[in-house]
Parts: structure tokens; C-alpha cells; sequence
């Protein structure tokens, strides 16, 4: 019998922790599978879906940059993705053999925060990506209050506000941060091989909490600065470690050991 599989795919991919995650997870429950990291260029994104869709081995794949939008047009969408958070981390074989879209980046996203008094709250976002997408689709499911989005593309961030029905302003990145209790970078700004970011927190009060999506390195500039003023943080670890047992559950129909987590946590980052 072939063994299962289920991979990440992303343009670059030789930072991804996934195939560490799943792995072990694999492992801890002995199951006959693996889970593995594909390099995946914008240009190779169709034929990759035609190979994969041929080979019944393979359960589906986690998604990341850049490809989370350009994605739903190649599943569908029987989830109403495309109308909520617009971009998929997830493509998955049904039992019928369709290979279907969903996103776990929101669950991911708001588990580490769940229980933070956000209702009404002010909330600064830097991205407009795919990442943005879930997470401002979360933070409207939580009901906060006016949202700021710091992004290059100011007009790119000014419609997600829009789609998502949340009250804000949308600003450069050079603009000053509002005095947001949450401020979360979906960006990709801070990964390797990308440029730092750089922000003043200064504006943000000494409760307010810092997220960040960035897990390679997993002591960002953003995260270090959120430090330095004694700021309560949220590392990227934790958006992958909830996004990802979603995503195994899905892919392998078992129940990853979560009071494992704190051991997961010490083999990422040795």
C-alpha cells in the first residue's frame, strides 16, 4: 500500500517548519504517512495541481506566499471561501476525489488571543495579503473596533477593510501606529531574507499586544522592540502550530497530540 502524503507548497519553501510540525505529529500517533516541503514558483502553480491531482498518495497541501489567492481558482470552493476571506492555506482530496479549498489561518490566528478583551478594540494591522485576509476576517468575527492597516499599497488595503465591513483607515507603511491594544504584522517584512520592520511602537499603550505572523526568525525585529517595552508578544509560532493541527486533521483524519505542544515548541526552535 503507498503511504500517504500531504506537502507545503510556497515560493521560496526551504524556511517552512510544516514538514517539522506534521512529522511529528505523524510520529507521536504512528501513522503511515509523511509530509513533505515542494518548491512551487508562481509560473508552476497549474501544473503543479494537475501532477498532484493524478497521484492518489497524495492527501492535499498547506499553502503559503505567494500563492494563498491565486490558489482558489484551481479547487473548489465548497466552503464560500472566496466570499469570506478570499484566499485558501489549504487544498484537500475529498472522499469523492475533488480537491476542495479551505482556509485554517483564522482558527490558527485567533486561538492565542481568544481570550483577550479585543470586543471594541482598537487594531493596527501591517499586510494586505492572503495572511491579512484571514486574520481581518477574524478580527471581524471578534467585533473590534476601528481597524488600521499599514500596507505599501494603500488602496489594496483600503478595500480589504471594505470587504471585511470593518471601520478604519488605511495608511502607509511610513505612518505612525494609532494606539492600538492589538497590533498584528501579517507581512512578510521581518522574514529571512526580507527587509526588517522597522515601527515605533510608542503609540501603543503598555497593555496593548503584539503579534507576529513571522516565524523564520522566530526573534523578529518587531517582536524584539515589542520586548524592549515590556509589551505582552504573540511569535509565529503559535499562528503555525493552531493553523497547522487544523490543517492535519483535515488531511490525515486524526487528531494531532496538542498536549504535546511545549515539545513541538523546544524541537522547532533548537
Amino acid at each position: 500500500m503507498t503511504t500517504a502524503y500531504a506537502e507545503v507548497i510556497g515560493d521560496p519553501i526551504s524556511h517552512s517548519k510544516s514538514p517539522l510540525i506534521h512529522r511529528f505529529w505523524i510520529d507521536a500517533l504512528g501513522l503511515d504517512a509523511d509530509y513533505r516541503a515542494h518548491h512551487v514558483t508562481p509560473d508552476g502553480l497549474v501544473a503543479y495541481f494537475e501532477e498532484r491531482r493524478a497521484d492518489p498518495a497524495w492527501r492535499g497541501c498547506n499553502i503559503t506566499l505567494p500563492h494563498k489567492e491565486a490558489a482558489l481558482d484551481l479547487v473548489e470552493d465548497r466552503g464560500g471561501v472566496r466570499a469570506t476571506i478570499g484566499a485558501i492555506n489549504l487544498a484537500m482530496r475529498a472522499e469523492d476525489g475533488v480537491l476542495i479549498g479551505t482556509n485554517t489561518d483564522a482558527g490558527g490566528f485567533y486561538a492565542p488571543i481568544a481570550d483577550l478583551p479585543l470586543a471594541g478594540a482598537p487594531v493596527a494591522v501591517v499586510g494586505a495579503g492572503g495572511a491579512a485576509r484571514a486574520i481581518l476576517f477574524a478580527l471581524s468575527r471578534i467585533g473590534v473596533g476601528e481597524v488600521t492597516i499599514l500596507n505599501r499599497n494603500v488602496l489594496k488595503a483600503a478595500a480589504l477593510l471594505s470587504a471585511f465591513g470593518l471601520k478604519g483607515k488605511a495608511l502607509p507603511l511610513s505612518a505612525p501606529l494609532p494606539p492600538a491594544a492589538l497590533l498584528v504584522n501579517t507581512s512578510s517584512l521581518g522574514m529571512t531574507g526580507q527587509p526588517a520592520l522597522e515601527l515605533d511602537l510608542s503609540p501603543l499603550p503598555e497593555d496593548a499586544v503584539v503579534y507576529e505572523i513571522v516565524y523564520a526568525p522566530l526573534e523578529t525585529s518587531l517582536l524584539k522592540a515589542a520586548r524592549a517595552r515590556e509589551l505582552d508578544t504573540v511569535d509565529g509560532l503559535d499562528m503555525l502550530i493552531g493553523q497547522g493541527a487544523l490543517a492535519f486533521e483535515l488531511l490525515f483524519g486524526a487528531e494531532p497530540p496538542r498536549d504535546r505542544d511545549e515539545e513541538l515548541r523546544e524541537l522547532l526552535t533548537s
